[in-house]
């Protein structure tokens, strides 16, 4: 989502550049924060204690009407209720924050899920023609990038791949197959943004041109018994922590 690069870069990717995982810590922050804030403001917190409360002897009653199916099924029906009128407070405030919630996910989508290509770092793009198509295809590259594979290669299962490196910049590309050609732009640099990795083309024997780049780990070699996780997990893992720390400190309901 490059085109909320303008809006979030000058306010978040300079943490992003400090470290992926600390840029994450304080995102997760944030977000919560703003989520918890629109809860506090645009509920009533009355209300909803009221209904938790309810919820909490529906819970107690139905224990204790365990061995009486038909009077718990009633109080159980009683409890769907409370749920759904509970369920219905809190929609509002979900409302409010889930598009500004969504755009930052998306952005960080765009710069947490890979590693950049960084100068001078080999790297290797691949391009995808139309089924049945043979023969071989040339990449073209600028002054600034250095091809490490022959220009022209073999076309493999509809695929060619070829390996280059260039200085810090943007550099484009073009892949040749026969008379049709098709571009696309890389990005050299060394803070957490990039290029698109994959870029479709309608109508054409040239159907894809991707960029291979790494996943990022935001943790680097370290694990959680043995799961490395990407950036979701771990923006999962630190707003739920956030969302209940808050929720307590705030009194939430």
């Amino acid at each position: 989502m490059a085109f909320l690069d303008p809006v979030f870069n000058p306010v978040f990717l300079w943490l992003l550049d400090l470290s992926p995982f600390w840029g994450l810590v304080v995102l997760a922050l944030i977000i919560s924060i703003i989520v918890t804030l629109v809860y506090k403001y645009f509920t009533n917190q009355t209300e909803m204690k009221r209904m938790k409360e309810e919820q909490k002897e529906f819970q107690k009653r139905m224990k204790e009407l365990r061995s009486n199916p038909p009077e718990m099924m009633k109080v159980q029906k009683e409890a769907m209720k409370v749920n759904m009128e509970y369920m219905k407070h809190s929609f509002k405030p979900m409302l409010i924050t889930m598009i500004p919630v969504l755009l930052i996910f998306g952005w960080m989508a765009g710069h947490l899920s890979f590693e950049p290509i960084y100068p001078n770092e080999t790297y290797t793009i691949t391009a995808f023609f139309k089924a049945g198509s043979t023969g071989s295809a040339q990449l073209i590259v600028d002054n600034e990038s250095t091809l490490i594979s022959l220009e022209a290669q073999n076309i493999t299962d509809n695929q060619a791949t070829w390996s280059l490196k260039g200085t810090e910049g943007t550099h484009l590309l073009v892949v040749k197959y026969g008379n049709v050609e098709q571009n696309k732009s890389v990005l050299i640099t060394t803070r957490l943004t990039a290029e698109e990795a994959l870029s479709v083309y309608q109508h054409s024997d040239i159907e894809k041109i991707q960029i291979n780049y790494l996943e990022l780990k935001p943790l680097g070699n370290l694990s959680i018994f043995g799961w490395h996780p990407g950036w979701v997990g771990i923006y999962i893992i630190l707003s739920l922590i956030f969302s209940l720390g808050l929720r307590k400190i705030f009194k939430l309901y």
